[in-house]
């Protein structure tokens, strides 16, 4: 007997314990407090947690869970759980099964090796787990997680969510105040709703393990380009292949269990590359959703002999995996704000809302930079269909001319009417494909959200969007200070559209954001330019984003200092651990096939000799000269790369150390993968120490 049925609609959130099941298990009273926390954001009352507590176990149990854990996203990009089981002694060789309201509200995992940037001592090792009961727990394993913010001895944050958290909450709080405006007294929330696609390759898994490269660093740090990679898009929306058709009705399944809405798959442009896109929901549950979906992204994938690659840039030279982050505002009386409408009084909002976007934008385009800010991300960012480090506006022909027309004041040659006066005249009802997207934009509109395409497909969605929240919902709250001391509301409104559009157009652009003009052009316009992830992290301080945190209670002044940190210890031991693995690779694997190779050709070079026959022994003498020529070549660049590495390792300030990663040791590791590639080309197949780029691109 099967455990689920095999129908979607029966198997979907069967792992949750959701609005559903709390309905049916919960007295209503405690049904309706716990409700006006989950969606109004009201202060937990404290004999609601025994209750939800009790009714929580006997659902987890009957489903099989034996253990429960505060599931919990530190500053790693994986979540974290310690695992209890439910077992009280009773007496000698009997137990209970109990879990109370306190084990429901409050965890204390050992937080000493979570990275902290210093903000507390190694040796102390408190850390809090507190219930977040805006995500539903779920069961994993045989496990009942249960989604948890995670915060120091000394309450300053160590994960992802509370700022996220946080961030909702702003936006919530300026949003409504806009609403207000508009004669909006039914709404009672604003959500950040999103909608994150995310990218990932499958390889063979026993080819995966012959690789020490990305077993330990997720990517490949040599590999020659194979005569074919993706320039004929044979992959893109092909027929998937049955081993890969199997991993996704598989992984389909493990998702809907736990309520993911996994909707869209496909092949995407890269060979073995695909992707998986998710239905929206709010920006808490999305990002909890994400990680969910990494971790089985990985899980299945082993169940049929695969490994999924989640790294940005796990091949050279072919298109990397990024997770489009797509971002909306959504009332609770079911009205997205980034629709146009039909009404006039409707297009007035959503361009407001539109414009507290593109300023948000312009005035915060290095604090959105620095939230993508990994090592991965720059080997990804620039080409291959990534957008560049700069960052840009796209919204499509449409709306720059309902734009510009407001700017001038003049009418607009829209196809479906003219835009005359805001709050009187309709725009044109804009359609979700009212132009061509661009794939080369970072940031845009597409029908009613914007498409944030710089994330990382190894990044938690989380980091971007507190950091989207934080800015808009200062943004916002700019535009309502000033429209709310108006005399005349409508004229302010109008004024205040206008003066956005003017002040703020240089950050709209719907060209090539990869042509040279346009990188010149930005500069023109005085836009940011932050190439590496060196260049913009230290931008994370800067004394105006400090200010938009603080004033919105989203981070301290000193969280931000050891976040940033963080940041930047994250990347330094990311290019410290791709340096030894470049070495060790090299040194025992790279140049022994090499050394071995050129021995047969001279051993075999030498017996043709001996024949005494006129031989044309001149592609023996070239291949073993060259083959030598590129060993001498790669063995210097190791020395050179040790060296680097050393030096880096040896710098104490987090930033200084960074910058030499940066600076001394990726240099050296180019040097060094350079004449290994070519290596690669000339060593015999049977010599060669790993799988090819061939192998692992091609063989799924």
């Amino acid at each position: 007997m099967e455990l689920y049925p095999k129908t979607v609609a029966d198997i979907f959130g069967s792992l949750v314990f959701d609005d559903n099941s709390m309905r049916e298990r919960l007295p209503k009273h405690i049904y309706s407090s716990l409700q006006k926390t989950r969606r109004l954001g009201l202060p937990l009352e404290p004999e609601v947690a025994d209750v939800v507590a009790n009714a929580m176990k006997d659902w987890a149990l009957e489903k099989g869970a034996t253990h429960y854990t505060h599931w919990f996203q530190p500053m790693t990009n994986v979540t974290a759980e310690k695992h209890d089981a439910f077992i009280s002694q009773v007496e000698e060789g009997k137990v209970v099964m109990e879990f109370s309201g306190k084990e429901l509200i409050k965890g204390e995992p050992d937080a000493s090796s979570f990275p902290a940037g210093g903000m507390r001592s190694t040796f102390e090792a408190r850390g809090y787990t507190a219930w977040d009961p805006t995500s539903f727990a779920f069961i994993k394993d045989n496990t009942l997680c249960i989604p948890t913010a995670f915060c120091s001895y000394g309450g300053q944050t160590l994960d992802k969510k509370t700022p996220l958290l946080r961030s909702m909450e702003a936006v919530n709080i300026q949003a409504l105040r806009i609403l207000r405006l508009f004669g909006n007294t039914t709404a009672t929330r604003v959500n950040t709703t999103i909608g994150p696609e995310q990218e990932y390759f499958l390889i063979d898994r026993e080819l995966y393990n012959k690789r020490k490269d990305l077993r330990f660093t997720g990517r490949t740090l040599f590999g020659a380009s194979t005569p074919k990679n993706q320039e004929t898009a044979a992959h893109y929306f092909g027929a998937i292949r049955p081993r890969v058709a199997k991993f996704m009705r598989d992984l389909d399944e493990e998702l809907w269990k736990l309520g993911i809405t996994a909707k869209t798959e496909h092949n995407e442009t890269a060979p073995a590359q695909h992707e998986l896109a998710p239905i929206f929901t709010n920006a808490n549950v999305a990002t909890d959703h994400n990680q969910l979906t990494m971790e089985y992204l990985r899980k299945v994938a082993e169940r049929h002999g695969l490994t999924c690659l989640l790294h940005e840039k796990p091949f050279a030279n072919i298109n990397g995996s990024g997770k489009h982050n797509n971002w909306s505002l959504a009332t609770d009386d079911g009205q997205n704000l980034l629709e146009p409408g039909d009404s006039p009084a409707e297009n007035a909002q959503f361009l407001l809302f539109l414009c507290a976007i593109i300023k948000a934008v312009d005035d915060y385009s290095g604090l959105l930079r620095t939230s993508v800010a990994t090592a991965g991300n720059d080997h990804r960012l620039g080409g291959h269909e990534a957008p560049p480090a700069i960052i840009s506006v796209f919204l499509g022909d449409e709306l720059t001319e309902v734009l510009q027309s407001i700017e001038t004041g003049s009418a607009c040659n829209a196809k479906k009417g003219d835009c005359l006066e805001i709050g009187v005249s309709s725009l044109p009802k804009l359609p979700k494909d009212t132009t061509d997207r661009n794939r080369t934009s970072p940031f845009a509109f597409t029908g009613n959200k914007f498409e944030f395409r710089m994330t990382g497909s190894s990044a938690s969605i989380a980091g971007v969007n507190f950091v989207m929240n934080a800015i808009i919902a200062e943004t916002l709250c700019q535009f309502a200070d000033e429209l709310e001391k108006a005399s005349d509301f409508r004229q302010s409104l109008q004024q205040l559209i206008k003066e956005t559009v003017i002040r703020h157009k240089r950050i709209l652009f719907n060209g090539n954001n990869y042509s040279e003009e346009w990188r010149e052009e930005a500069k023109g316009r005085g836009l940011p330019n932050y190439p590496s992830a060196v260049d913009a992290l230290p931008h994370f301080v800067d004394q105006e984003n400090i200010d938009v945190f603080v004033k919105h209670k989203i981070f301290t002044e000193e969280e931000l200092r050891f976040r940033l940190d963080i940041l930047l210890d994250i990347y330094s031991r990311t290019i410290s651990v791709e340096s030894l693995t470049m070495l060790d690779m090299a040194r025992q694997e790279i140049l022994p096939a090499a050394l071995a190779f050129s021995k047969t050709i001279s051993e075999g070079l030498q017996s043709k000799q001996s024949t005494g026959l006129a031989l044309d022994l001149s592609y023996d003498n070239d291949l073993l000269i060259n083959i030598c020529r590129e060993t001498g070549l790669l063995y210097s660049a190791l020395e050179r790369l040790e060296e680097a590495h050393h030096k880096a390792a040896a710098i104490q300030e987090p930033l200084l150390q960074a910058k030499a990663w940066r600076e001394l040791v990726i240099p050296a590791m180019d040097e060094v993968r350079a004449p290994a590639d070519r290596l690669e080309t000339m060593v015999g197949k049977e010599y060669w120490p790993f799988p090819t780029y061939a192998d692992l691109l091609f063989s799924v």
